[in-house]
């Protein structure tokens, strides 16, 4: 499974950004993409992630009713993120597994597939 992530960038506190995460390669049944992020000099940190078949969506306390995890027809899922604030600047990956559970989403190590990272910085 290929991952390529884009649409970071810089943005005012209270603006939004839309990222895209493009994946390719072998189709499953069960199939979970999720975003992580990497503040600078802090540990990568879960933010949402879904169940791209099933449509169900999982969100980070941090992020709850700002963001939101979506998927088109064309294999991209985005984040769609709004009232951006300073701390949510960070590098933004995805990554991708196909044999999560739900209960797992949340770490980082049981994603087998990740992305490049996209920068996204929010000035205050």
């Amino acid at each position: 499974v290929q991952l390529q992530a884009s649409g970071g960038g810089l943005v005012q506190a209270g603006g939004s950004l839309r990222l895209s995460c493009a994946y390719s390669g072998r189709s499953f049944s069960r199939f979970f993409i999720g975003w992580f992020r990497q503040p600078p000099g802090k540990e990568r940190e879960f933010v949402a992630a879904l169940n791209v078949n099933a449509g169900r969506a999982v969100y980070a306390d941090s992020v709850l009713g700002r963001f939101t995890i979506s998927r088109d027809n064309k294999n991209t899922v985005h984040l769609q993120m709004r009232s951006l604030k300073p701390e949510d600047t960070a590098l933004y990956y995805c990554a991708a597994d196909s044999t999560l559970i739900l209960s797992s989403v949340r770490s980082a190590s049981a994603y087998d597939y990740w992305g490049q990272g996209t920068e996204v910085t929010v000035s205050s």
